[in-house]
């Protein structure tokens, strides 16, 4: 399907599609010829090249169609994903037929991710193997790994400056120990998720080396300049992304004299997909990766992957146009493989990325930050705010709700959200960064700062859950209050996060509580980043937890933390009404309480969430005219209520309430 605002360029171009798909036959045959593909895999890329070849082509010309190469260009795309189709191993094959047929897999509530750095949590590859049946028994049918492909030495952004798309980190194994994970998950019912870094690549990368051997083709897959005018012509409307390491968007190279672009930090040079000859080279590692078995490919960066004078140099639309025509080759040669957008923007670009001809499932970077902007102020109004107008996605596509990721806490919220219920956004910032450093009278959170910028106030912030939660505070307190409202707080956002709609994603460690790792700054290769912070080792010992007595140390918090994570995440899997992304908020007449309504095929489930350390009262009348019904039951807390009584909340309790 085509979106409407395509239809001219596709009709536009259809005489020249079919044209040159005619003129393109013999190169496929000889693509069949040299593989041992037979008739029927055959004829199946043949079905889908007929249903996804007019709208490729529309994009590819609209990308690249001045270019007097572009009909090359276009032949060596097609012959790639053709030969990745042929390559793709049968398994593969067979669950790209299952997913084909059942198209919405992923709104399953049986879908439940985590995701985890190799060596922070298994040291590597094969001990990840090993771990399969631990995910298994989290519940987890989802595992999103970190970047784990060979990198730079010594910073390397976490991961985010590959060197090799084709190499794993020989710290963490091999190519091959890649693909017997994949494998060994699969057979376990969990999909592998795996980053795709497609706007820039490590300055050490083959291609970023040749360029700096004065080899003139490859430096067109980079934006290098002799001079400062085209940098600074292009840094008039630029926002710089990591202030504190360095100003500007442009870095040096002593080597070839010459600036290169260099969004993120200097060792990462953003590609010039301007150039086709880039596109085509990402397209053979993106379809080298999912013949890995990887189901998911994260998008890294979405928003900065065009350039164009005069513009901040995101959200552009020849970035979506990049994504579609992606999309569309993952279609031919690995059609069960999704996109996951991750794009940290305004709110209003965020849903842009996301559509079935673009990104399947994208990361809801405002829930997260809003969930804990409740936190800070016990109210939900501007939560409520922005989940009325920006939580409803396109049919066949998914938000993933975390609570923390691998990076940090930006305050993406919409100022004119803000505005409306009478809050001043930038002065709002300012409170949310005091109160979850730690700096706000009355704080519980343990967060520190990440690119702090003194000249604008801005900041976001780095830390685990449970730090952020109060656990940190209270362990420090040895106060057994603090830990049982930090332990409420922890399973209330992971209530919501199991129940609004769409994919629920831990970062690993979650389960067990984990606090701020300060050990990090001891290792020169990560001291500069606050975010290792929140990127704890995985201490294996806590398992012993499970058997242990009960008490009333923090090995108990661990254990009761662990089981109520594992029961939820259970829970939700018996629970039909949470398949699926359909949410509808339920005005409770409280501040400090959200309440919406999950309904799916039937099946229905009333969630209300108290953010405050403080017991609320509701109408119990509120749950006979949207739940249809006289007596619901508590399905977490195993408590009936009955809609002649008043609805009364315990401090941050979350209810998951279905009709008796």
């Amino acid at each position: 399907m085509i979106r409407s605002s395509e239809n001219g360029h596709l009709d536009e171009h259809r005489f020249e599609a079919d044209l040159t798909l005619r003129r393109l036959q013999p190169r496929l045959e000889e693509v069949w010829q040299h593989t041992t593909i037979d008739d029927a895999k055959r004829h199946e890329f043949e079905l889908r090249l007929a249903e996804h070849w007019r709208p490729l082509f529309s994009l590819l010309f609209r990308l690249y169609g001045t270019r007097y190469d572009f009909f090359f260009h276009v032949e060596q795309v097609l012959r790639t994903a053709a030969k990745a189709w042929a390559d793709r191993a049968d398994d593969l094959c067979q669950q790209d037929r299952r997913r084909l047929n059942d198209p919405d897999w992923f709104q399953s509530e049986n879908v439940v991710g985590g995701a985890l750095y190799v060596d922070l949590f298994s040291e590597n590859l094969n001990k990840a193997r090993e771990h399969v049946g631990y995910f298994q028994d989290l519940g987890l049918t989802y595992l999103h790994l970190m970047p784990l492909f060979a990198v730079r030495p010594g910073d390397n952004d976490g991961g985010y400056a590959i060197s090799n798309y084709r190499s794993v980190d020989p710290r963490l194994g091999t190519i091959e120990d890649l693909r017997l994970l994949a494998r060994d998950l699969r057979e376990a019912g969990i999909c592998l998720v795996l980053d795709f870094v497609f706007n820039h690549t490590a300055d050490d990368h083959q291609w970023a080396q040749r360029a700096q051997a004065g080899n003139r083709e490859y430096q067109e897959f980079y934006y290098l300049y002799p001079d400062r005018v085209m940098p600074d012509r292009y840094e008039r409307t630029l926002r710089e992304i990591f202030p504190s390491v360095r100003r500007g968007n442009f870095s040096w190279h002593d080597g070839m004299q010459q600036w290169v672009w260099t969004t993120f930090n200097s060792f990462q040079w953003d590609l010039k997909y301007s150039n086709p000859a880039v596109f085509h080279a990402m397209l053979e590692e993106l379809l080298f990766i999912a013949n890995m078995g990887v189901d998911i490919l994260r998008l890294d960066a979405v928003a900065f992957i065009w350039k164009e004078l005069g513009t901040s140099c995101e959200n552009l639309p020849q970035a979506h146009l990049l994504i579609q025509a992606f999309n569309h080759l993952a279609r031919l040669a690995a059609p069960g493989l999704l996109f996951k957008s991750e794009a940290i923007v305004h709110p209003d670009e965020v849903v842009k990325y996301i559509s079935p001809e673009e990104c399947q499932i994208s990361y809801n970077p405002t829930l997260m930050a809003l969930l804990w902007e409740s936190l800070a102020t016990r109210k939900v109004d501007l939560l409520t705010k922005t989940l009325e107008h920006r939580h409803r996605l396109p049919e066949n596509t998914a938000w993933v709700n975390y609570l923390r990721c691998h990076d940090d806490i930006g305050w993406t919220f919409d100022d004119d959200d803000a505005r409306a219920i009478g809050l001043n956004a930038y002065d709002h910032r300012q409170f949310l960064n005091k109160f979850y450093t730690g700096q706000f009278p009355g704080s519980f959170a343990r967060g520190i700062p990440f690119q702090e910028n003194h000249q604008t106030g801005d900041m976001r912030i780095s830390g685990t859950m449970a730090s952020l939660a109060g656990l940190e505070q209270a362990v420090e307190e040895n106060d057994p209050h603090k830990m049982e409202l930090a332990v409420r707080r922890m399973m209330h956002l992971h209530g919501i996060t199991l129940s609004i709609g769409g994919i629920p994603l831990l970062y690993l460690g979650e389960e067990w509580g984990m606090l701020n790792d300060y050990d990090f700054v001891n290792d020169p290769a990560k001291a500069g980043d606050s975010r290792w912070i929140h990127r704890p080792k995985m201490k294996w010992e806590f398992l012993a937890e499970l058997d242990a007595p009960v008490d009333a140390g923090s090995g108990s918090i661990r254990k009761r933390i662990f089981e109520a994570t594992r029961r939820m995440i259970a829970l939700r899997k018996t629970i039909p009404a949470l398949a699926g992304q359909s949410m509808e908020l339920i005005r409770t007449d409280n501040a400090h309480v959200l309440g919406y309504l999950r309904a799916n095929e039937g099946n229905r489930l009333i969630v209300l969430a108290n953010f405050s350390e403080q017991p609320q009262r509701l109408d119990g009348n509120l749950l006979r005219t949207v739940g249809m019904g006289r007596f619901f039951e508590d399905l977490i807390g195993h408590k009936t209520f009955a809609t002649s009584e008043d609805v009364n909340l315990e401090p941050y309790q979350i209810v998951w309430l279905k009709r008796v």
